[in-house]
């Protein structure tokens, strides 16, 4: 029996085991298409009759590995990888939706996403409830409907760090018959595996933690394979009906547990072809293998660095899991209790100025569209990444004006406070 690995060890050596003779990474076979010499053997390819690779959008090598990869760390039965967090969250959701259905999303999310779920979805015919995850069950049940296919959430929320109570989604979403995604992006499942506590499906941007360096843009949805999919048949017709497009396929019966994986890489690759380089899934894995330390190492300084805000008159406000007095630090303990994030939600006592005067003086820290990056940096959502919404609609996801994302990084965590403190003297 094949010893089970721990997650320090999954993120060096899940994914690729080499032969005798292989090289020790997983090589980058940049290539567009492989040769078969029988035709018959690629047309059973095209029938999904028989594993190969034919075509780099449905697969590759180098993203199979990899995609194996964070599959193991999640413990789930399949994954795949997308050309960007926001390509998985579409997939994850296009996947089991179409024109006519309805999700029900957590408003405590990315930005991106809200905009993702609550805009652009509605142009093709899916509506979108976005509910309180704060508010009791039988507030949150009032947003099902008959035509409700899935729900959503994200571990913790970007930029307000707050932490969904994951179980509680789970069996509401089971309750109704719908599977629960969650976006584990800033949690990791160093900190956190999401289907330990009854989700189905998770999806990550890998451009944050897990690449960790800023290298490559990218993202990855995971099944658990737990979610039965047959038991709702008439609900989730794509998974459990013929597809016409691949001569009657039933992905649900021909595939198993790997029935919503197969048919994602099969149908939506296929058609849309969100697929990463393969350069950029070797980037990837590079980041993956010192995941473990990164992360740990971000959780300890943010954690100094959110005491040290706390503590500040200047700081109107501060949210951070890891605080013992944070409004969400019982679930922290609960599902996070190695550590949360490297990232902190707080705001200063002033105006919306105050933070821009705040930010534009850091010396060491990087104002950037980005975050969960190795180097320390920061960023006023009301302004960069959320500036698309509305007042009401800032209000309705969880961000004030004045809030401040600080992205803490794992430089010397004395170098990052005298950054703060001399930012905070010129205000």
């Amino acid at each position: 029996m094949e010893k089970k690995l721990r997650p320090a060890s999954l993120c060096v050596r899940a994914g690729w085991t080499p032969k005798n003779g292989e090289p020790v990474e997983p090589p980058i076979v940049q290539s567009t298409t492989f040769k078969y010499d029988d035709s018959d053997e690629m047309a059973l390819l095209f029938d999904l009759k028989k594993e190969g690779y034919f075509y780099t959008r449905l697969q590759n090598p180098t993203n199979d590995a990899v995609a194996q990869k964070i599959a193991a760390l999640e413990g789930g039965v399949g994954a795949v990888l997308t050309s960007s967090g926001q390509a998985a969250n579409f997939y994850a959701v296009f996947n089991i939706c179409e024109a006519g259905d309805h999700i029900v999303a957590s408003n405590e999310i990315y930005g991106g996403t809200y905009n993702l779920f609550g805009v652009t979805l509605k142009k093709l015919g899916i509506d979108c409830t976005f509910v309180n995850p704060e508010a009791g069950d039988e507030e949150i049940e009032k947003a099902f409907r008959p035509n409700t296919k899935v729900m959503f959430g994200e571990t913790i929320s970007n930029p307000g760090c707050k932490v969904l109570d994951i179980e509680r989604f789970a069996r509401l979403a089971h309750s109704h018959g719908v599977p629960l995604i969650v976006d584990n992006t800033f949690a990791t499942p160093i900190n956190c595996r999401p289907f330990e506590w009854g989700a189905d499906i998770v999806t990550h941007s890998t451009t944050k933690y897990m690449d960790g360096h800023a290298m490559q843009v990218g993202g990855c949805v995971v099944d658990s394979g737990n979610f039965p999919w047959t038991e709702h048949a008439s609900r989730y017709p794509g998974l459990c009906s013929p597809d016409e497009s691949y001569h009657g396929l039933v992905y649900a019966e021909a595939f198993g547990k790997m029935g919503y994986t197969t048919k994602l890489v099969a149908q939506l690759m296929r058609d849309l072809g969100s697929v990463p380089s393969p350069m950029n899934s070797f980037l990837l894995n590079i980041g993956l293998q010192t995941l473990h330390l990164r992360v740990r190492q971000h959780c300890q300084n943010a954690q100094k660095v959110a005491e040290f805000l706390s503590a500040d008159p200047r700081v109107a406000w501060v949210n951070y899991p890891g605080l013992p007095g944070n409004p969400y630090h019982a679930l922290a303990e609960k599902y996070l209790p190695q550590g949360s994030c490297g990232v902190i939600a707080f705001g200063l006592k002033g105006d919306r100025d105050t933070a821009v005067k705040f930010m534009d003086s850091l010396q060491m820290a990087s104002i950037v569209t980005h975050v969960a990056d190795a180097r320390t940096c920061v960023l006023h959502p009301a302004s960069h990444t959320h500036r698309q919404l509305s007042d009401e609609q800032l209000r309705e996801a969880g961000i004030a004006p004045d809030l401040i994302r600080l992205s803490v990084g794992i430089e010397d965590v004395e170098d990052i406070l005298d950054d703060i403190r001399q930012a905070l003297d010129r205000i």
